[in-house]
């Protein structure tokens, strides 16, 4: 007979358990399987989950220990936590003016030429002190909690040049210290071009070589980053240009990923999927053949929806052909301060629905298990499943679809982070209340 599980932290009282557990990433017609158990209940042991099934077998499956705690959710749904793949949250600046500016009717290129725009951002890292940027990407996690995020993906791309990169994966290592929360990290100096490297062909090849020659081999020095990120498109680098530095950062050890096909079609989605790339992101633009390209080579495709919108694009990505052609989907904020400050994903869950064509269970398992592998965190979150972390979402609402269907509307009751607490909704999100 085989043992049963010791245990120190007992969930029950679930209305539904979304566990999305199976093979990770999700394509085609797994996309839309969240494995819901219902009246499930979970047992975990110093934050790793030891037996996922009904509550009605919890007793004869799992050895409690003396000082087990149990948590009673109260008849509502239980998902694992969320998992945001794709954010730019260390940044430093004020670019709220530009949102006036573009409402009024001013072109990105006309901001920038103003002094907005992304160089702007650039220009208050490069002057941000480390502490500075840590405090704040750590403010933005902390919100971020808050909508259900325990996991997170942060680019770096606000520098451009090799200390202010480096200063910014430092950051994003510091803001995420001593917290509960999981995160990667992602070189992506090949962001866009630096003012300095503007306005000549020789100053940017200078530059590409800059990002290849130096930046590359002191992030993987320090041991900052995973990935390896390009921008492809006119207005930031080339197919070529992407293809010397992802070549590069492979060469270092790094996981390609890639920005294409945001604005207009490119040949960046199938050079990512040459490359081996985790994940493609945006692909508002993408073709049946840079789908059928992804498919094959098993890259996550994600969703950033909240940077459609707020760009006021008209055409979202198209994730429901995307899920068709056997594309295994994601979802993400993007969370930046120029084309999307929204720091909320279940709104970017609720827009893929609504724009981009995913059903309900589609889209957890896209900010779940699918975002969990784009963010290279899949061997301890994005499912409810033996082995993984206890990161856990507790609705504030007995069914799932609450999430999707309350557009804009806080639906956390609790976010449970693996030991043996639990953050209600309303109290403050701090060290001393979770706990890993």
């Amino acid at each position: 007979m085989t043992p049963r599980p010791a245990a120190d932290l007992l969930i029950v009282g679930a209305s539904e358990l979304v566990t999305c557990a199976g093979a990770a990433p999700a394509a085609g017609a797994a996309q839309g399987d969240a494995g819901v158990v219902e009246r499930g209940a979970v047992a975990a042991r110093e934050g790793r989950i030891v037996w996922v099934g009904p509550e009605s077998q919890l007793e004869r499956s799992v050895a409690p220990l003396g000082s087990a705690r149990r948590i009673d959710v109260g008849g509502r749904a239980v998902l694992p936590a969320l998992v945001d793949c794709h954010t730019h949250l260390v940044w430093a600046g004020d670019r709220t003016g530009e949102f006036a500016r573009r409402l009024a009717g001013a072109s990105y290129a006309e901001i920038a030429a103003e002094g907005g725009g992304i160089l702007s951002t650039v220009e208050a890292v490069r002057a941000a002190p480390r502490e500075r940027l840590a405090r704040d990407a750590r403010a933005r996690m902390e919100r971020m909690a808050r909508w259900g995020t325990t996991g997170f993906e942060i680019k770096s791309g606000y520098g451009l040049s090799t200390a202010a990169e480096l200063e910014l994966l430092r950051a994003a290592r510091d803001a995420a210290a001593g917290t509960p929360w999981l995160t990667s990290r992602t070189f992506l100096g090949a962001h866009t071009l630096p003012r300095e490297a503007r306005g000549s062909a020789a100053a940017r090849a200078r530059y590409v070589d800059l990002v290849i020659e130096e930046m590359i081999p002191a992030v993987v020095d320090e041991r900052l980053a995973r990935f390896c990120d390009v921008f492809i498109d006119e207005h930031a680098f080339t197919v070529d240009e992407a293809r010397r530095v992802l070549d590069a950062g492979l060469a270092a050890g790094l996981t390609p990923k890639v920005h294409a096909a945001q604005l207009a079609p490119d040949a960046g989605v199938r050079l990512a999927a040459e490359l081996g790339a985790v994940s493609v992101d945006h692909l508002e633009f993408a073709t049946d053949d840079d789908l059928d390209a992804l498919a094959e080579a098993g890259a996550v495709g994600v969703l950033l929806p909240g940077a459609t919108l707020f760009l006021r694009m008209e055409r979202f990505a198209d994730g429901r052909r995307m899920i068709a052609r056997g594309v295994p989907v994601a979802v993400a904020t993007d969370v930046n301060p120029g084309s999307c400050p929204s720091e909320s994903l279940p709104l970017m869950m609720q827009l893929a629905c609504l724009r981009c064509g995913l059903s309900v269970d589609e889209a957890i398992v896209a900010a779940t298990k699918n975002a969990a592998v784009a963010a290279g965190l899949a061997d301890d979150l994005g499912s409810i499943e033996p082995g993984k972390r206890c990161h856990l979402l507790v609705l504030d609402a007995a069914s799932r679809t609450e999430l999707l269907y309350a557009l804009g509307s806080l639906r956390t009751h609790r976010v449970i982070t693996g030991a043996s607490s639990a953050v209600p909704r309303g109290a403050p999100i701090s060290d001393r209340d979770v706990f890993m």
